[in-house]
């Protein structure tokens, strides 16, 4: 069937505004609370922001890959000369008509209309109200948090997150530490931001951590995009299945290396693996599982060091870096003590 093109009313547009609100996760507690008013004051509000979503969620591939501006869109102007200008539409459903009805049916008790107008608005608001959480792993205590969306979360000791889950979005902000992703299955896009990056999942298990000089994220199934600028900026990594990236936090370089898929989440199993990695931050990963710490010297926490190790185990941690040509390591109240070992003087 063909239909002409018209333009918008301004109720669509009103509830074209509010879903593009809420699929950009920008709203404030005001401006829910006026959304939530907006949807109550007639249950065509209701009807048209659920005619919006339902386009939308037949649209979830194309929100996915590009950024959609409804109001824009809404406001472009039909073009001109062309009066005959038509587009064809899918043929709806033979309920859809009926569930569009403008008025109540004739002799219907209004206290009915009323219940399935709040039951609607009860539904909505369970589903367009953003799910909130915010989650923190103490020191030496690593926990497994399950989202609403059926996303496992391995979140490492001394690690914190906040989860903003909407309509048509799933955000988490890693604040500190390290964590895990096995992102569950849905067409709302999931993103997790951390030191101005936003890493975007694309059916993917990842894990993201903050060093004290860089960000590094290892995809161990999958695929994620890595930007700059909260999402905005440029893309700074597309990074596959076996592959990690370091990146600057002052300058943003990037470093892709390979890694072995299952190294980069055998963190959750008890094992601190390093490749290449500054002596301090390795120890970072061993302090935040162990009370007794382990205090490294300036000149030799930028040493680099590859090794496997358990997390638990600081005595198999301190024998290693005896091992080491350069370092030395002195036990004390306070933790063990790691330094460049001090030259001998010519014969």
């Amino acid at each position: 069937m063909s239909v002409a093109v018209e333009h918008p009313s301004a109720l669509t547009h009103a509830a074209a505004h509010w879903h593009a609100l809420q699929r950009d996760g920008d709203l404030s507690p005001s401006q829910q609370r006026a959304f939530m008013q907006w949807l109550l004051v007639s249950p065509e509000h209701l009807r048209e922001y659920m005619v919006i979503s339902e386009v939308a969620g037949a649209m979830g591939e194309a929100f996915r890959t590009m950024p959609v501006d409804v109001d824009t869109l809404l406001q472009t102007p039909a073009p001109a000369g062309n009066d005959h200008n038509v587009v064809r539409l899918p043929p709806r459903p033979a309920a859809a008509p009926a569930a569009r009805s403008a008025r109540p049916v004739r002799g219907m008790p209004r206290i009915a209309v009323a219940a399935a107008v709040m039951l609607g608005v009860g539904i909505l608001t369970t589903l367009a109200w953003p799910r909130t959480g915010h989650y923190v792993a103490a020191h030496g205590a690593p926990r497994q948090i399950i989202l609403a969306d059926s996303t496992v979360v391995h979140l490492d000791a001394e690690s914190e997150i906040s989860v903003r889950m909407t309509l048509l979005g799933r955000r988490v902000e890693l604040e500190r530490g390290q964590a895990s992703f096995v992102v569950g299955k849905d067409r709302r896009p999931f993103a997790v931001h951390a030191a101005g990056l936003q890493v975007t999942d694309i059916g993917t298990t990842f894990d993201v951590s903050l060093l004290r000089e860089q960000a590094r994220i290892g995809v161990s199934e999958g695929r994620v995009h890595v930007r700059s600028d909260g999402g905005r900026g440029r893309m700074l990594a597309d990074l596959g299945a076996g592959q990690a990236a370091r990146i600057d936090y002052r300058d943003q370089q990037v470093r892709v290396s390979e890694e072995d898929a299952a190294s980069i989440i055998a963190w959750w199993s008890g094992r601190v693996v390093f490749r290449d990695e500054p002596l301090r931050d390795v120890a970072d990963r061993f302090n935040r599982r162990n009370t007794l710490r382990l205090h490294v010297s300036d000149d030799a926490g930028a040493l680099r060091l590859t090794g496997n190790l358990r997390s638990d185990d600081v005595a198999s941690l301190r024998a290693f870096l005896d091992q080491q040509p350069t370092l030395a390591t002195q036990r004390s109240a306070d933790g063990i003590h790691v330094r460049m070992r001090t030259a001998l003087p010519p014969l």
